[in-house]
């Protein structure tokens, strides 16, 4: 198939009929292809979306997404199918390229009347951090005063993004692994990949493949790949990564930034990369009180963010701006209240080990609230490294045993109470709060920081911090 196919009556199968389906969809049948959407599901919500894209002129089938229709001469997927499913297992001997929407994007780009070039990607990927890093770089292009969104895994739709009446001038966006995975012609500007740790590996097959599938987001990189000097697995991916001859390593650091570097200097963000002189000298952007909220992991998030827009040429005084600007979505490290001395936060998008890290790390002493499903992750290390922070930890959730387990071996002075067992929703969390409060002392900070996904309670992380929240404001009401 070339690259730049005829789509005029091109059969093409777009995998599953969620958001990003439906998207690639619709795109693709105004570009003229005779489209069929497959789905192994059969809801009514499914049919009800199957009906309006039937009025559209676009087949779907219900039902079986493992069988590849006759004729097809791509697929494109939705990214959270895996690379075993069986469609793509028909589709390799049969010749039929796989892309995801991101790969389609990609491909669809179309140029600026003032450059005669598409749009330039900034794009960051990483296991937590993501979108905080790519709505703060969206909103320091924005204070440059460049038209720009944040989009990808978060925000505006890809193809939405590309195919805008009024064009971006550039675009930051955030890609998971799934969407890297099948995208084996994006080339950005520049990216960074914030961090590596284990997950999603049922999907990968390893961490290996994991980690490489991340790695793709720096291949033909122009001027900068922005990696965590903290995170070695991140700089390893750079050097494995076949890029434009100029382009650059540029690390993130908090601490004192070396040569080619952004760090942190007595309080200030400072950049010794996109300088004249980086040997001598380094250009400040603003301070950490410039980021909020100021914890650790968020500073660093802050600091690939500039490097992105440094190495985009953005001044610096732009990015002070933009930092100032951004005010992070609900449930990430969010002061719900502040109750008897006692601070309460919700992070509950800290669904994973590492994520879970960088929230403890931010704050001492803490009564901690954890548990969930475990999506086969192990708690020794997150325990071992917050155990001087822990004042008490509140478990919840099916995989509660397994932190209680950490705890013990680790952390065995640390009370531990075992809350909302056989309850979900708003009654649970009540309890919840209820014992966090009990164990809490003047000064601590009760966080929700789970490490574990949320659905075995709840409908999603949102619902879990909104009920958190809610929660701890009725405390506060009495």
């Amino acid at each position: 198939m070339t690259s730049n196919p005829d789509w005029t009556g091109l059969p093409v199968v777009v995998a599953g009929l969620g958001l990003s389906g439906i998207s690639a969809a619709r795109v693709l049948r105004g570009l003229g292809a005779e489209v069929t959407v497959v789905d192994g599901g059969d809801s009514e919500g499914l049919r009800a979306r199957a009906a309006e894209l039937s009025a559209q002129g676009i087949a779907v089938r219900l039902g079986d997404g493992d069988t590849l229709p006759e004729g097809t001469r791509l697929i494109v997927t939705s990214p959270g199918w895996p690379p075993s499913s069986p469609l793509f297992a028909a589709a390799d001997p049969a010749g039929v390229p796989v892309w995801g929407d991101v790969e389609l994007a990609w491909r669809l780009r179309r140029p600026l009347a003032a450059t005669g070039e598409p749009a330039p990607w900034l794009a960051i990927t990483g296991t937590n951090g993501k979108t905080t890093t790519v709505q703060m770089l969206a909103s320091i292009l924005a204070a440059a005063g460049l038209r720009t969104a944040a989009v990808g895994n978060v925000g505006v739709s890809v193809l939405d993004a590309v195919l805008a009446d009024d064009p971006y001038d550039v675009l930051a966006v955030e890609l998971s692994s799934y969407q890297l995975h099948w995208a084996p012609s994006l080339r950005p500007h520049s990216a960074a990949v914030l961090n590596l740790a284990p997950d999603h590996l049922d999907w990968h097959g390893s961490m290996e493949a994991y980690a490489a599938d991340k790695g793709r987001i720096y291949e033909g990189n122009l001027v900068a790949c922005v990696y965590n000097t903290a995170d070695p697995a991140t700089e390893a991916l750079v050097r494995e990564a076949d890029v434009e001859e100029g382009c650059r390593a540029v690390g993130f650091t908090l601490g004192a930034p070396g040569l080619s570097e952004f760090g942190v200097v007595d309080g200030l963000l400072v950049d010794r990369a996109f300088v004249p002189d980086r040997q001598s000298s380094a250009a400040e952007l603003g301070s950490v009180e410039d980021v909020n909220p100021p914890a650790p992991h968020n500073i660093a998030n802050a600091l690939a963010a500039a490097a992105l827009a440094r190495a985009y040429g953005v001044d610096p005084k732009a990015v002070r701006e933009g930092l100032r600007a951004f005010h992070p979505d609900a449930h990430r490290i969010a002061e719900v209240a502040v109750v008897d001395e006692v601070t309460w936060i919700d992070d509950s998008k800290a669904t994973n080990t590492h994520a879970a890290a960088a929230s403890l790390a931010a704050f001492r002493p803490v009564v901690w609230i954890a548990g969930g499903l475990a999506k086969g992750a192990t708690f020794d290390d997150l325990v071992q490294g917050a155990e001087g922070r822990l004042r008490a930890a509140v478990l919840i959730g099916q995989d509660r045993a397994l932190i209680r387990e950490a705890l013990a071996r680790h952390a065995p002075d640390v009370p531990v109470i075992e809350a909302a067992e056989g309850q979900t929703g708003a009654v649970a969390m009540a309890e919840v709060v209820a014992a966090a409060a009990g164990l809490a002392q003047p000064g601590d900070t009760v966080l929700l920081a789970p490490a574990c996904a949320s659905m075995d309670m709840f409908t999603n992380y949102n619902e879990r911090g909104d009920l958190f929240a809610a929660a701890v404001r009725a405390r506060a009401d009495r």
